[in-house]
């Protein structure tokens, strides 16, 4: 992601002029993991750029496998961790907030290597858990998913934080949301056996710049198209209903949790109801954002569908009462959303 483009810019300064309490990061020490990936990048860039501009002080830490990935003008000002978060984490540095974002989110990723997805969550949350301990840190976050709360029940039209529907433990697709509740699960019995601030993030679905376009998931597919002037293609009816939330809504929300009063609630749905749409009219709101490029959603369904690694739940309406109670709201329509991230990518000619 690109600090220095206007969307990034702007994205940016409407998240640091938000009423959230900024002040407890002055002079702190913070580690972010999967600093170099969308979400990542936008915390990280954040950071940075409060240091810039208010002289917090803050020592800045990125875990990352990657850290070619992550900008050189974010990296220069950082202290790089460049490891995989399933490894332990040797350090002698003692953190005063830890965030957990390493995590893969491509379908193509969790269809291949299962195994390491559920690593990437459950031994990735306990290294990092165990280090906040150890560091008597003010303050821990884990980004969850939707996802935790699978396929809702007969009659259940939205998930609340204290809801949850049916996810198939034996499938090998539930190394993703099963990963995510057993490091949810770790961060409760931390919680409750050691007394450390945890919260988490249960993040509805997330589009925005810094995405990768080619990593399987339906929005990349259709930004794809949009980006190189062509149809959008579906490959399916396109019936499942998802929520979508901006990059930069979600970041906003995530540090709103994360410096929240240790009394609060620990765990927090974060998601745009008004962007809920079901897949084909996502498709449909691509194309309509754009007019005068004359584009069409077109089917293209083939006879036999292989599992191509997405997830099967058919709803995936989350309520996020709870976040919007801390003075939450997203910025961004589902249409300014999209235009907002078509720009980005067309300006870095990523296609």
């Amino acid at each position: 992601m690109n600090p220095e483009n206007p969307i990034i810019k702007e994205d940016i300064d409407r998240i640091l002029s938000e009423d959230i309490p900024w002040e407890k990061l002055r002079g702190r020490t913070i580690l972010l993991t999967g600093a170099s990936g969308m979400l990542g990048s936008y915390i990280m860039t954040a950071l940075v750029e409060l240091n810039r501009r208010s002289g917090y002080g803050m020592e800045l830490y990125g875990l990352m496998r990657h850290p070619d990935k992550l900008d050189p003008g974010i990296r220069n000002e950082i202290h790089v961790l460049q490891q995989s978060v399933t490894d332990p984490i040797i350090t002698d540095v003692t953190f005063d907030y830890i965030l957990h974002t390493a995590s893969p989110a491509s379908p193509l990723i969790m269809r291949k290597d299962p195994v390491g997805t559920m690593a990437a969550n459950t031994l990735g949350a306990w290294n990092t858990l165990k280090l906040a301990r150890e560091s008597q840190a003010r303050g821990y976050l884990f980004v969850s998913s939707r996802e935790i709360y699978g396929q809702p029940l007969p009659g259940q039209k939205e998930f609340t934080e204290e809801t949850y529907g049916f996810v198939d433990p034996l499938s090998p697709r539930s190394c993703y949301p099963e990963g995510k509740k057993a490091a949810e699960t770790m961060c409760a019995c931390y919680r409750a056996q050691y007394g450390l601030v945890t919260k988490i993030a249960r993040l509805a679905h997330t589009f925005g710049p810094g995405m990768t376009i080619n990593d399987g998931r339906v929005q990349a597919d259709f930004l794809r198209d949009i980006v190189n002037n062509r149809d959008v293609v579906m490959k399916s009816q396109g019936l499942p209903v998802r929520t979508y939330t901006y990059a930069a809504d979600a970041v906003a929300a995530i540090f709103r949790i994360l410096l929240g009063s240790p009394d609060e609630e620990m765990v927090y749905n974060i998601s745009s109801k008004d962007a809920t749409v079901r897949i084909r009219d996502l498709a449909q709101a691509m194309v309509d954002a754009f007019p005068e490029r004359h584009l069409k959603v077109v089917m293209d369904i083939p006879e036999t569908t292989g599992n191509d690694g997405t997830a099967p739940f058919t709803l995936g309406i989350l309520a996020a009462d709870k976040l919007k109670a801390l003075g939450w709201k997203p910025a961004n329509s589902l249409h300014e959303g999209i235009v907002r991230t078509v720009a980005y990518l067309e300006s870095e000619g990523i296609r």
